[in-house]
């Protein structure tokens, strides 16, 4: 059997693999050393925020520091630790994966779908909607890939990487420190 999209497929199973692995054990026994740690951990929580399997612990620990320090501080942190993350992802992506890329825009549902959204439409519902998946708990990972096929910018990207994250970080301190006494 060949597999269409080989390097898709290996990323998603990467993924789902890490998810299996996180869930079934207790992978946070440096829980009170990361609460510790002061600002750093806001850059290593950031880290954890853009990966689809670590989202969930990331938002935990961000809502039970919350009420421990200066919100704005710590997000303008912690975005630095998920610009960091999404850098990453985003030199990956386009420099492993363009013939892939490629390929799946070349699918018919693909081509479709690109045919639908016309002009300025196109132009702007692609930021839009990753800059969406980048502040939310949503996994980067799916914003990264469509922005790294995209035209844009390395600098352009990290821009809007870390303005997005910085924000949907942001909002999760604002929540933790509304919440939690």
């Amino acid at each position: 059997m060949k597999i269409k999209y080989p390097k898709f497929t290996l990323l998603l199973l990467t993924f789902v693999l890490a998810y299996a692995l996180f869930s079934w054990r207790n992978v946070l026994p440096f829980q009170s050393e990361l609460l510790a740690m002061g600002y750093l951990s806001a850059f290593i929580l950031g880290l954890l925020f853009s990966y689809g399997f670590t989202t969930s612990t990331a938002i935990v620990f961000l809502l039970m520091l919350a009420k421990d320090y200066n919100i704005f501080l710590f997000a303008l942190i912690a975005g630095m630790g998920a610009l960091t993350s999404d850098l990453v992802l985003f030199t990956f992506i386009r420099s492993s994966f363009t013939d892939e890329i490629k390929g799946i825009s070349n699918e018919r549902a693909v081509k479709k779908l690109r045919h639908m959204i016309h002009g300025h439409l196109k132009k702007y519902l692609l930021p839009i909607l990753a800059g969406f998946i980048l502040a939310s708990p949503l996994p980067d990972e799916i914003a990264v890939c469509l922005l790294a096929s995209s035209k844009i910018s390395p600098r352009a990207f990290s821009v809007f990487s870390y303005l997005f994250n910085t924000l949907g970080i942001l909002v999760i301190l604002a929540i933790g420190n509304s919440v939690y006494v």
